[in-house]
């Protein structure tokens, strides 16, 4: 029996959270699907490992757009709607602020939030909620818009505040609310899950950022993201959709425009009609394409253009002590010695010591999370892919121990308690790492940057003019929502509809 069909509807390169999204849409619509992944296990950095018997959550820090049971957001829904049952917990608080002169916990919902920095920052209730709400406007037109797109008039009628801000800064926008120093640090610390600073991000991306986390909270699967990236396959699979593991493609096969396969390491030529491919557009189109010259000039230029955005550096520990015993007080701590987040993104360009770090203790999401008088405690910090790589394969040890060393320094410092003398277990994640078990360009974990420059507005509206190859798709964080797990189905989802819409398109013509 043959291993592979003569042909495919669609192949999807990468069985990552985007790449099992696309195979999850279009099995539902009745396509034939392959997923070829590289691992031996699907997921990507949606995954977890095990050290001294003990699982380890490997990436995930909170899942935004979930929404709680019963009134579940967009990436919720899908997965509920997809037959993808997991079992989520909600994250107790959004973050823990340890920053010069703050030291306060801040709870999600609007008006929580709100009153929670009105106490810290007297007189400021009014205007920060102002804030959120316009947030969660913007955010709200944006989950519209990306479903049912209209013109510029229609727009600026039903979605007036989206418009008027969407040429903005984060920084431009604050600017107008007046509010005090102290009462704007605290309402930037998620500033590094996306990865630019507030004169260079836009506004539309922190609304979004905001009002998910803050309006609705976010979650964590009970048995680590594994969980979720486990049950989408297995759905997949029961779907129809074909996965085939430890199936690296080296090729994607192109003639007069169009793809019309891939060719695996070992040789394989599989047909399909489409391509989704969760390979960053610059190996695409730098060495996949095959013949090369397939490639137009565009889209060489499209890759060079753009600005890869952040990377990953953890220190993962299991200690020997419950959380409260070490001092460890909250899920999350953001902890930095300023909050001028375009000082904090030029120092992420360098190799440390690192001036902000994000803090995780999943007992306090999940209580069973480790074994009964240990607790797992991470420490990340979400460097800039320019000073990694610059590290030789020499110096790259001495590089990662110093690194992780400053870092459990730091936060044995804050906490009063030598850390490195609870240690059961400890793994020491860089971006090398990233790049050596996910293929993603650099270790860069989340696409190309959001900036003024590159604004999601403008992806949007472009995105058709880059469509190089017929039948070629992209799915991943470097697609239009960038940054994170909860974005990465959402990409997923539309490189599954930039297919089925083609598919349609294409019977109508023929109908014609």
């Amino acid at each position: 029996m043959k291993f592979y069909k003569d042909h495919y509807d669609v192949i999807v390169i990468g069985g990552a959270l985007a790449g099992l999204s696309s195979a999850l849409m279009l099995a539902d619509k009745g396509l034939s699907v392959l997923v070829l992944e590289r691992h031996n296990l699907p997921g990507g950095i949606a995954t977890s490992f095990v050290r001294g018997g003990i699982e380890i959550e490997a990436a995930l820090h909170e899942m935004m757009s979930i929404g709680p049971e019963g009134n579940r957001l967009k990436v919720g829904k899908f997965l509920e709607d997809m037959g993808v049952n997991v079992d989520w917990l909600k994250v107790p608080e959004a973050y823990h602020a340890s920053l010069p002169g703050i030291e306060v916990t801040l709870h999600p919902g609007l008006e929580t939030f709100a009153r929670e920095v009105d106490k810290e920052v007297p007189g400021t209730y009014e205007k920060v909620l102002k804030l959120l709400n316009l947030c969660h406007t913007v955010f709200d037109s944006v989950n519209e818009l990306s479903i049912h797109p209209m013109s510029k008039p229609m727009m600026l009628l039903m979605h007036e505040a989206f418009v008027k801000t969407a040429g903005y800064s984060t920084a431009e926008v604050m600017d107008t609310f007046d509010l005090p120093q102290k009462a704007r640090d605290l309402l930037a610390p998620y500033w590094i899950y996306v990865g630019s600073g507030f004169s260079d991000l836009p506004f539309t991306i922190f609304s979004v950022l905001m009002a998910d986390y803050i309006g609705y909270g976010s979650y964590i699967p009970r048995k680590f993201s594994h969980e979720m990236s486990l049950k989408m396959a297995e759905r997949a699979e029961e779907m129809g959709v074909q996965i085939e593991y430890r199936q690296h493609v080296e090729k994607i096969l192109v003639k007069d425009g169009k793809v019309y396969g891939v060719r695996t390491a070992r040789g394989d030529e599989i047909y399909a009609d489409y391509v989704i491919s969760a390979a960053y557009p610059n190996k695409v189109y730098t060495s996949m394409i095959e013949p090369l010259s397939e490639v137009p000039e565009k889209a060489l230029k499209m890759v060079n253009g753009r600005r890869l955005s952040l990377t990953a550096f953890s220190v993962i520990m299991i200690l020997d002590k419950p959380a409260e015993e070490l001092g460890i007080k909250d899920y999350s701590i953001f902890r930095g010695d300023t909050m001028d987040t375009d000082e904090l993104y030029r120092d992420l360009a360098g190799l440390g010591p690192y001036r902000y770090l994000t803090c995780i203790c999943h007992n306090y999401g999940n209580p069973e999370a480790t074994p009964e008088g240990t607790c797992s405690f991470s420490i990340t910090t979400l460097p800039r892919v320019d000073g990694w790589k610059a590290v030789t394969a020499d110096e790259y040890d001495a590089v990662k121990h110093r690194v992780a060393e400053q870092m459990i320094d730091d936060m044995s410092k804050y906490f009063g308690v030598q850390l490195r003398d609870h240690i059961l277990e400890i793994v020491i994640e860089t971006p090398m790492t990233v790049a050596h078990y996910t293929g993603m360009w650099n270790g860069c974990i989340y696409g190309y940057a959001h900036t003024m420059e590159d604004h999601i507005v403008a992806r949007l509206q472009t995105a058709h003019e880059e469509k190089f190859i017929q039948g070629l798709e992209f799915a991943g964080a470097h697609q239009i929502s960038g940054d994170g797990m909860g974005p990465a189905v959402t990409n997923g989802r539309k490189a599954a509809k930039n297919v089925l819409d083609d598919i349609k398109a294409k019977k109508e013509a023929a109908a014609k």
